[in-house]
């Protein structure tokens, strides 16, 4: 098994709520609730949840774009690990080079009044690599890697297809030649057919130059496609984790079959799929007590409303693990992508 790359511990993200002329604050949201994580060198992990259960504000606590409230987000390389949750700045810029971000929306994250090239050398231009030449020819290298003309650098993102948009960005976050990147739903704005060419761009990459992915995806098809693990979230929490078949075929935690459930059906002359949880996503400002998807949970005990179940290793004695957070996850039998269709 290869060794952790990433080791979140603890991780929490809370926002506070104000009230009132005075600002009085009132409660906080805990958008992200003592995650405990790990990333192994050169795989691609999966984090999958509903919109509001936290999974991009985990990406953007763990590269800081976002100040952690708790936890631990350690790196690994030679020597001892570094947290970067406790960085400095000048420590952070010195880890910049080794963690990189694609965002959700190209468009948006590309700044329109700076041209292709200038977008790409920028991470170069702010560390001090290389010379306007040298970063002139990175930036074609570049380019040419991800499927673009190098004649194009003189061009402006408005001037660039959806698709394209996104593979500057992806060429920009591989400037530096980092190790890890968090890909924050990107590819969940473009056309499906563009989507394809990004994953197998995504992929060919990964074996290319042995990245590590975070990659943050609400939509199952994708992940599955690119993912070797997934991680699931609930209302800030992991609920389940392990090896993409085993969490896609053979579900422990009733919210990943709601999932499953969820994925619309390609050929809508099949029967509907019976409704694997009820309600909508609790307040993450209110938390139920217990298990926090238990007002939701078709299986749910009285023990669900009182405790909630740590996630613990559900999996048979020499079997790769498989977390989950459920007081009945070896007793249910609950549906996966053969059983509903789905994905």
């Amino acid at each position: 098994m290869p060794a952790p790359l990433i080791d979140i511990k603890g991780l929490a993200k809370h926002f506070p709520l104000y009230q009132g002329l005075a600002r009085r604050r009132v409660g906080e949201v805990k958008a992200v609730d003592g995650v405990d994580l790990e990333i192994r060198k050169g795989e691609a992990l999966g984090l999958v949840g509903e919109s509001g259960c936290g999974k991009s504000t985990v990406g953007r606590a763990l590269l800081r774009a976002i100040e952690p409230s708790a936890g631990q987000i350690l790196l690994h390389g030679e020597g001892e690990p570094v947290d970067v949750a406790r960085l400095n700045r000048r420590g952070l810029r010195a880890v910049r080079k080794r963690m990189q971000m694609v965002f959700q929306d190209p468009f948006a994250s590309l700044n329109p009044r700076m041209s292709v090239g200038e977008i790409i050398a920028e991470p170069l231009l702010c560390l001090g690599e290389g010379s306007a030449r040298q970063r002139r020819e990175r930036v074609a290298e570049l380019l040419t890697l991800v499927g673009l003309d190098p004649e194009r650098m003189t061009s402006y993102p408005h001037m660039m297809s959806g698709g394209q948009r996104q593979r500057i960005s992806i060429a920009r976050a591989l400037a530096l030649q980092p190790e890890f990147i968090v890909c924050d739903e990107a590819v969940s704005a473009l056309d499906v057919s563009v989507q394809a060419q990004v994953l197998n761009l995504l992929a060919e990459l990964k074996e290319r130059f042995g990245l590590t992915y975070l990659f943050i995806s609400h939509d199952l098809g994708v992940v599955e496609h690119l993912c070797d693990r997934i991680a699931v979230m609930y209302l800030g929490r992991i609920v389940e984790l392990g090896e993409t078949e085993e969490i896609l075929h053979r579900p422990r935690m009733p919210y990943v079959e709601a999932l499953l459930a969820s994925v619309p059906q390609p050929d809508p002359t099949l029967p509907a799929r019976p409704v694997a949880a009820r309600g909508e996503i609790a307040d993450p400002a209110h938390r139920p007590s217990g298990c926090a998807f238990h007002p939701r949970c078709p299986y749910a005990a009285e023990i669900c409303r009182r405790e909630a179940p740590p996630l613990r290793n559900t999996a048979p004695a020499g079997e790769r693990p498989h977390l989950a957070a459920c007081h009945f996850a070896e007793a249910l039998t609950l549906a996966g992508v053969a059983e509903l269709g789905a994905v």
